[in-house]
């Protein structure tokens, strides 16, 4: 019997996935419902059982709950409202079933069956109401915001079957798993112990010294890097080169710790503090123990405090619900006088001379230039792989 961590609000992982697919036949004869990208990643979060418990897309009164209380209705916590809204009102009768179709692949297949329970209008004031409560924020130019208002104003609610996981399998078949096939693969390892990594960008050498950090002084039996696989902002490094600078840098600099790599596939929504609870139940749902929280987790700009998403988790206090723990990091760089990288919170006589830094536009420079940064930043077999793919995408 597994002695992993319990999944996030069940005793198993409670998925809509239905792995013996849909009858064509019958989604034939259903109303169509074609998703956007947002939808289509709640699709794959619920039928991998990263949204475990959770069997459908929420409706107003609901999202309202959790964006209010950061309660559904029936009293589990649960930080972000899971929906599917579109542009076009859609002409669903309650109760019926509607074969939900996939836009990002080619004949748009069916992807899930949707048991409508409701549709609803949403005004420009409940769609600027949910961002400030989502995102902290009404302001276009934080992506999540721009992205969210571009929706549309229906909000289409009811339970889901799922019976396939967008593209994700095909197009990262070595790297994308669902929380059970994750449970399974930790199980067979003997790992009890489990520090997960969130990441959507490639890892530097700040990143990697923290998650060592992490792993040996919770004295884990083993690290899960689990990146997100989704969509991202412009300008932001893709999820394929992402992949293999992580692979490059665990393969040659990872001997000693056993590591795990994996991803998901959902968009970053730069909710910042949110955000950083979900992915708290996201990593619980995968059998993680404990989940790294850095400076600015999951934030864009200034739109959150550096340690906010951090200290969101010291306001809520019931462990009886989320059981993983956090592991608070700091700011890291490699010092000088160390000769290693630290945590800048936990060193004495140091100042920013002493430390080795680069901001991330000079790095972006230097990368698209064709111009290794200073190896205390980034190893130099992970700077190849970025100047690689600047070079093609100049």
């Amino acid at each position: 019997m597994s002695k992993l961590i319990k999944p996030y609000g069940s005793n198993e992982l409670l998925t809509p996935f239905k792995e013996i697919g849909v009858n064509l036949a019958d989604v034939e004869q259903m109303p169509k419902f074609l998703l956007n990208d947002s939808a289509i990643a709640n699709v794959v979060m619920l039928g991998s059982g990263y949204f475990n418990p959770l069997q459908g897309f929420m409706n107003k009164t609901e999202a309202i709950s959790v964006c209010d209380e950061l309660r559904t209705l029936n009293g589990l916590f649960w930080p972000i409202p899971v929906l599917n809204i579109t542009r076009e009102m859609p002409d669903f009768k309650i109760g019926e079933k509607v074969a939900l179709l996939d836009s990002s692949q080619d004949h748009n297949p069916c992807i899930a069956i949707m048991n409508i329970s409701d549709v609803e209008f949403l005004s420009d004031q409940d769609l600027n109401y949910f961002c400030m409560r989502i995102f902290g924020t009404n302001d276009c130019n934080h992506p999540g915001v721009n992205k969210f208002k571009k929706l549309g104003n229906y909000l289409v609610s009811g339970s889901i079957e799922v019976s396939q996981l967008s593209t994700f399998p095909m197009d990262h078949p070595d790297t994308f798993r669902t929380a059970s096939q994750l449970r399974e693969i930790i199980t067979d390892l003997g790992w009890r112990k489990i520090v997960a990594f969130q990441t959507r960008n490639p890892m530097h050498r700040a990143h990697e010294e923290v998650c060592r950090i992490a792993c040996e002084r919770i004295n884990a039996d083993g690290l899960i890097i689990h990146m997100l696989l989704g969509k991202l902002k412009e300008g932001d490094i893709p999820a394929k080169t992402r992949d293999e600078c992580i692979r490059t840098m665990v393969a040659s600099y990872f001997h000693d710790l056993p590591v795990l790599i994996s991803g998901y596939g959902f968009d970053m929504l730069y909710a910042g503090p949110r955000e950083a609870l979900l992915h708290a139940i996201v990593r619980q749902n995968l059998g993680a123990t404990h989940l790294i929280i850095g400076r600015d987790h999951a934030g864009i700009g200034n739109f959150y405090g550096e340690f906010e998403a951090q200290e969101i988790f010291d306001k809520w206090h019931d462990v009886s619900e989320l059981q993983i723990q956090i592991f608070k990091a700091d700011h890291a760089a490699y010092s000088k006088k160390l000769e290693k990288v630290v945590m800048l919170n936990e060193v004495d006589n140091h100042q920013a001379v002493d430390f080795v830094t680069l901001s991330g536009t000079k790095l972006r420079e230097l990368l698209a230039n064709g111009q290794l940064p200073p190896a205390e930043v980034v190893r130099p077999e992970v700077a190849e792989i970025l100047i690689d793919f600047y070079k093609l995408n100049k």
